[in-house]
C-alpha cells in the first residue's frame, strides 16, 4: 500500500484495481523479456529468485517471459521455458510459490513463434507454423539477410488439424497455468508471431473461414482465447498482447483506422480477453493520425476494456532503436506523462520491462520519486539479478 505520506499518495499508478477475481495493489506491471534462461525448458532456481525479487519490489503484476505451448513448432530455443513437461511444471511452482511468498502475483505469457520459427537458432527438422504459408511482406524486413535466406522460404499452409492441435495447446496451458497457482494468464497475441500472422494480411491470404477480411482474419485469435477462457473459467482474468508492428517490418500496421482496431479488438474481448496489453515503441505515441492517442488509449476507447500502455517508460529510446545506438539507454522521466495520461483514463495499467532489469524495486522507485535508472544492456539483458 501506499502510504498517505508518500510522494506518490495521489498517483494513479498507485490506485488498486480489480480485474475479475484478481485485486492489484497498484496499476504497475512487469511485462515479458525473453531470456533464454530455462536450460531444456526448466525454469530454475535462479529464475524463481529473478521473479520474486520484482514482486518483492513492490511490481503490482508480473507476466513472465514468453512460455512454450506443447506444439513442435512452438518453440525455437531449447532454453526458453515451457509449461508441459513435468520438470517444466515443478520449476513454475516453485517460481510461483516465490512470488506469492513476496506478495506478488504472476501470469505465465502464452506464446506459438508462428511464421517466425528459426529466428533465435536454425532448426531443419521442424515447419514452421504460417496461415498461408508466409513469412511476412515480399522484400520487406527487419532482418539480417542471412536469417530471411534460410528460413523466410513459404512453406505450406497451416491445415484445419494444425490450427485444432495449436488452439487444443494453448487450451492445455492455460489449464497447467490454473493447476500451478498462477494469477492470470497472458498470451502473445503480437509482433508478427502465430496469433497475429492470421491478423495481418500480409501472411494470411487464406480464402476460408480463418481469412479474407478482417472479421474473418480474427477468428483464429479469438478461437484460442475462447478456448482458454473456458479451460481457465470465470474468476482468471486474460491479458491479450498485441501490436501493429512486427518483428518482420516494424512499419507494419493491423489496423488502418481506429475502427478496424475496434473489429479486432472487441472480437477478442467478446471471447474473453480482460486487459489489451498495446505493445508499442512509445506508450506515449499517436497511433492513428489526427490524434494523440495512444494505441493504448485507442484500445480503451474503441472496446470499453482495461489497457495497458507499453513502451520506453523511463527511457529515452525504445528497444530497437537503443540496440542501434549501443548498449546504454539513457533515462528519460517521461512518469508525469505516463501518470498525466492514465490520470485522464486513457489506458489502467502501465507496462515497464526494461527498467525492471536495470531496478528489481522499479516499483517503489518511482513511488518514492527515486532518479530512474539508465539500462545497460551489456549488465541486464541477460540479469539473473
Amino acid at each position: 500500500m501506499t502510504s498517505p505520506d508518500s510522494p506518490a499518495a495521489d498517483s494513479p499508478l498507485y490506485r488498486p484495481l480489480r480485474i475479475r477475481g484478481l485485486e492489484l495493489p497498484n496499476r504497475i506491471v512487469m511485462t515479458p523479456m525473453t531470456r533464454t534462461a530455462s536450460p531444456g525448458g526448466v525454469p530454475t532456481e535462479a529464475v524463481a529468485q529473478y521473479y520474486r525479487r520484482r514482486a518483492a519490489g513492490g511490481t503490482g503484476l508480473i507476466v513472465t517471459e514468453g512460455v512454450g505451448i506443447d506444439h513442435p513448432s512452438a518453440m525455437d530455443h531449447p532454453d526458453v521455458p515451457n509449461l508441459h513437461d513435468p520438470s517444466a511444471r515443478d520449476g513454475w511452482r516453485r517460481v510461483v510459490d516465490a512470488v506469492h511468498e513476496a506478495g506478488g502475483r504472476i501470469a505465465p505469457q502464452l506464446w506459438h513463434v508462428g511464421p517466425l520459427f528459426g529466428a533465435m537458432r536454425r532448426v531443419d527438422d521442424v515447419t514452421p507454423m504460417r496461415p498461408s504459408g508466409l513469412w511476412g511482406e515480399p522484400g520487406v524486413t527487419s532482418y539480417s539477410q542471412e536469417y530471411v535466406d534460410r528460413s523466410a522460404a513459404p512453406t505450406a499452409a497451416m491445415t484445419e488439424s494444425d490450427i485444432a492441435a495449436v488452439v487444443d495447446a494453448f487450451a492445455d496451458a492455460a489449464r497447467t497455468a490454473v493447476d500451478l497457482g498462477f494469477d492470470a494468464i497472458a498470451i502473445h497475441g503480437g509482433h508478427g508471431y502465430l496469433l497475429d500472422a492470421f491478423l495481418w494480411s500480409s501472411t494470411n491470404r487464406r480464402d476460408d473461414e480463418w481469412g479474407g477480411d478482417l472479421v474473418r482474419r480474427t477468428a483464429f485469435p479469438a478461437a484460442v482465447v475462447r478456448a482458454i477462457r473456458e479451460a481457465v473459467g470465470d474468476e482468471m482474468p486474460i491479458l491479450y498482447r498485441f501490436s501493429q508492428h512486427k518483428q518482420q517490418n516494424y512499419t507494419a500496421r493491423t489496423a488502418e483506422t481506429p475502427e478496424e482496431l475496434g473489429v479486432v479488438l472487441g472480437a477478442l474481448v467478446d471471447a474473453g480477453v480482460d486487459v489489451l496489453d498495446a505493445s508499442s515503441r512509445r506508450f506515449d505515441a499517436p497511433a492513428f493520425e489526427g490524434s494523440d492517442l495512444s494505441l493504448a488509449g485507442w484500445a480503451k476507447r474503441t472496446t470499453g476494456a482495461i489497457s495497458m500502455a507499453v513502451g520506453s517508460v523511463g527511457l529515452g529510446r525504445s528497444l530497437r532503436d537503443g540496440r542501434l545506438a549501443g548498449p546504454t539507454v539513457e533515462s528519460v522521466d517521461n512518469i508525469d506523462e505516463l501518470e498525466r495520461r492514465m490520470g485522464a483514463d486513457e489506458f489502467d495499467l502501465a507496462g515497464i520491462g526494461r527498467l525492471h532489469l536495470a531496478d528489481p524495486r522499479i516499483a517503489e522507485t518511482l513511488r518514492d520519486r527515486r532518479p530512474l535508472p539508465e539500462f545497460d544492456r551489456r549488465r541486464h539483458e541477460a540479469v539473473l539479478t
